[in-house]
């Protein structure tokens, strides 16, 4: 398939899962996500992970067939962010786990890695892709002989810095919800939204926020209301099967899992991995409920201070890598064993090969599409 056909199986395919279990598919989003893919190819990477599995093993087949993992699957320098752990302290890692599925550890790194070589490219990132690589292996390296997550109340300086930027700052995060139109929602959205959030509340309102690239389409909805004088917030998504299901289908959505059984697979990662969990972060009845507020979200690179030290914050992404990789404990010796046996400078040359081929795929895009 070419790129434009391969889009438009996905997402006939999208559109199946979304109908076994009654949900709508958002036409709207759907070609804010296509304008958002001819914008760049940061954004093409980003909505086109479907696209990554099936070039993947073509592109690089001496690393799709490393040892196998639960592999996070869409990973990229802006799925990483901020979340409050049950004691209140903030905690930093990967934010969306959306595509977690059985896979090679390789697919999360050179994914990783593409994502910082096209961000540099992009002029978002300053750090060199050679560089990149090598911060993302050392940390990712000495995350496999395990330490612990990324808690920002103690140490982790520059981190802590960085997730900590003026962008992230309270007022200019709420100010962007309460300018958000309100919507009707269904009455079991607003329940299940309504008794997520801390009680009492008043001013209780669904938005329409638009957020990300890859998951736009899917159904979501934002809750925001008043608790003890100050705001609250909660996203509902839709839990949709992971590409991998697509890429396993004969593109008309037959023989796809269902959405149960790819919960399993975010909750195994989630539960087993080295991490302080998000209390709010829940699955239930076919939605992914978790709370939003000024530093309970996705980091975009835009939102990082001009002065950062990327070196430490792409070493850190290795090593979260790792953090989640252990939730795979009994691959982790053979992985070890793998990379130690990689020729030097095997992940930017996996980089370069699959950036190469995605840049080729959005040219196309841009001119089909």
């Amino acid at each position: 398939m070419n790129i434009v056909e391969a889009v438009r199986s996905y997402e006939h395919w999208l559109r199946e899962q979304m109908r076994r279990e009654q949900m709508p598919v958002s036409k709207r989003d759907l070609r804010l996500k296509h304008r958002r893919m001819t914008a760049d190819p940061f954004s093409f990477l980003r909505g086109t992970y479907f696209r990554w599995l099936e070039i993947w093993p073509e592109v690089c087949p001496e690393l799709a067939d490393a040892p196998r993992l639960l592999a996070v699957g869409d990973l990229h320098v802006e799925n990483f962010g901020t979340w409050r752990d049950s004691e209140g302290r903030l905690v930093w890692g990967v934010n969306d786990v959306d595509e977690t599925a059985p896979g090679t550890y390789t697919l999360d790194l050179v994914r990783l890695a593409t994502s910082a070589l096209l961000a540099y490219r992009q002029g978002h990132l300053t750090i060199a892709p050679k560089s990149a690589c090598k911060a993302i292996l050392k940390g990712y390296g000495a995350g496999l002989h395990g330490v612990g997550p990324f808690v920002l109340e103690e140490g982790a300086g520059p981190l802590r810095i960085m997730a900590l930027s003026a962008e992230r700052e309270p007022d200019r995060f709420w100010a962007k919800l309460d300018a958000l139109r309100t919507i009707a929602a269904p009455s079991e959205i607003r329940k299940l939204l309504a008794c997520h959030m801390p009680q009492p509340v008043k001013n209780f309102r669904i938005v329409a926020r638009v957020s990300g690239v890859g998951s736009l389409g899917r159904p979501r909805y934002t809750a925001i209301a008043d608790q003890a004088v100050a705001h609250v917030a909660r996203e509902a998504k839709a839990i949709v099967p992971p590409a991998v299901c697509w890429r396993d289908t004969d593109g008309a959505g037959r023989h796809a899992h269902r959405s149960n059984r790819i919960r399993d697979y975010r909750e195994q990662l989630l539960a087993a991995a080295i991490r302080c969990p998000d209390p709010t972060l829940v699955f239930v009845d076919g939605w992914q409920i978790r709370r939003l507020g000024p530093h309970c979200a996705r980091i975009d690179l835009a939102m990082l201070p001009r002065r950062r030290d990327e070196r430490t914050l792409l070493t850190a992404m290795g090593f979260e890598t790792a953090n989640l990789h252990f939730a795979s404990r009994s691959a982790i010796a053979a992985i070890r064993r793998d990379l130690a046996a990689r020729p030097k400078g095997w992940l930017f040359d996996g980089a370069e090969r699959m950036a190469k081929a995605l840049l080729s795929d959005w040219k196309d895009w841009k001119r089909r599409g």
